[in-house]
């Protein structure tokens, strides 16, 4: 998938809609959390074996909950001029360094307790 397409589809399906006005980053911001808590909806009282094993209907819902939240980051960041794939790059170095695997490897200790 080319973000960038991606980027140029969906304002493309907003101002064909004229949605722009509604599409402030700040009401880009709160439409996505409304999608992640409708994702998290699906977990909520799942035990851990049971969120990696979902049937075939909950797997078809939360497959578009994540899709509708890619969707809103992905407005999100073109109304903001953020080039995700170049920050994503570098957000990736930027957690290497913070998470060298020989201070790190299998444990979730926050970066700031290997210092």
């Amino acid at each position: 998938m080319d973000l960038n397409q991606l980027k140029k589809q969906l304002r493309d399906f907003a101002e064909q809609r004229d949605w722009q006005g509604f599409h402030a980053p700040k009401n880009l911001v709160m439409a996505m959390n409304v999608e992640v808590a409708e994702l998290m909806e699906h977990f909520q009282w799942l035990t851990e074996e049971q969120s990696e094993k979902l049937d075939a209907k909950t797997f078809d819902e939360v497959q578009y909950e994540v899709a509708d939240v890619f969707i809103y980051l992905v407005r999100l960041a073109d109304r903001l001029g953020v080039d995700l794939d170049a920050v994503v790059e570098e957000k990736i170095k930027r957690n290497a360094a913070k998470y060298p695997v020989d201070k790190c490897q299998g444990s979730a200790a926050k970066y700031t307790e290997y210092e």
